[in-house]
């Protein structure tokens, strides 16, 4: 049965708020909610445009609470790392005092016996605001506001941008074949699989051809030449973002394998400055070490195990002008 191998792609990125929602984080950090007019309605949080119309709605912002009374809630008994509080508590629609809609958010009741419809809340104000919905911690029960730690005050800036992590997480079932050539690599082995009707080489451990749709398994394994040539190359200049570690400019290769069809795409190379790397020049694979080995299969932690990278291996260029067409 083929293992599961769980992944998370996460992708983190600034939004620029507008006049009324950066007015109403804003807000947050003095310690006041606003809502937007609509006509007679008054909309919490507040909008540029009404719901029901799409009309755009002006700047008409107004202060409402910060008291409220609950319309409708849900306890929720054993909270994740997603909610808003690590003890149990309650979901809650809060009218909130001045506002037509309600608004969204947790109540830290204690118990769910302490809830009820009609009960009435205020908030609980985190002590450091940035300009978020989170500047409130929760609500509580009763009428006074509290504050969670030290008050730091309002933010000495009004809030325009607001930074945003997307996250997802997800699961992958890996092949037999592709647990065998991380073995194999093991052995510093780059282990190949090959058809055996139209007699193509895939490196890798897919596990199947497909383009005849056959199954591939321990049978059709051949090994890879740990020798090969760049045929192709991509120097990246890395930008600055959150996770990222490179500093200076790199190099992801093609590396075409002695004796073989075998492309190995986006490899990294090894002792080998970006300025200094041509199509045509001939590399011999460098292997992770078992102290640089991990558990996920070695330092790319991946398709070929402890493959790291490529390096020089002294012999002369390849002089073959069609290498540049060699991608796959």
């Amino acid at each position: 049965m083929a293992r599961l191998v769980e992944s998370t792609i996460t992708f983190p990125y600034r939004r620029s708020l507008g006049p009324v929602v950066g007015a109403f984080m804003t807000a947050l950090t003095e310690m006041r909610i606003l809502g937007t007019r609509s006509g007679d309605a008054v909309l919490v949080p507040p909008m540029e445009w009404d719901p029901r119309t799409g009309a755009e709605l002006g700047n008409d912002l107004v202060e409402v609470g910060p008291s409220g009374t609950v319309e409708s809630w849900t306890w929720v008994p054993n909270p994740s790392a997603q909610h808003p509080l690590a003890q149990p508590f309650a979901f809650a629609f809060i009218r909130l005092d001045g506002a037509t809609t309600p608004l969204l958010h947790a109540v830290d009741a204690g118990s769910p016996n302490a809830m009820s419809v009609g009960a009435r809340v205020a908030p609980r104000w985190r002590g450091e605001r940035v300009g978020a919905i989170t500047d409130i911690v929760c609500f509580v029960l009763g009428e006074s506001a509290e504050i969670e730690g030290t008050d730091a005050g309002p933010a000495s800036e009004p809030v325009t941008r607001m930074d945003y992590e997307a996250s997802i997480t997800y699961r992958n079932p890996v092949p037999v074949s592709a647990d065998r050539v991380i073995e194999a690599s093991q052995e510093h082995r780059l282990l190949g699989q090959k058809c055996p009707v139209c007699e193509r080489v895939y490196a890798g451990g897919r596990g199947y051809c497909p383009i005849d749709a056959v199954e591939l398994g321990e049978g059709h394994e051949v090994d890879l030449s740990d020798v090969g040539t760049i045929t192709n190359f991509s120097i990246v200049t890395p930008v600055q973002y959150p996770g990222q570690t490179e500093t200076e400019p790199f190099v992801r290769a093609f590396v075409l394998l002695d004796g073989s069809d075998v492309i190995l795409s986006y490899q990294p190379v090894i002792e080998l400055p970006a300025t200094d790397v041509r199509v045509g020049q001939r590399v011999v694979a460098v292997w992770a070490s078992p102290a640089e080995d991990s558990d996920e299969g070695g330092a790319m932690g991946g398709t070929y195990g402890r493959l790291i990278g490529w390096m020089p291996n002294g012999e002369p260029d390849i002089d073959d002008p069609d290498l540049v067409n060699r991608i796959f």
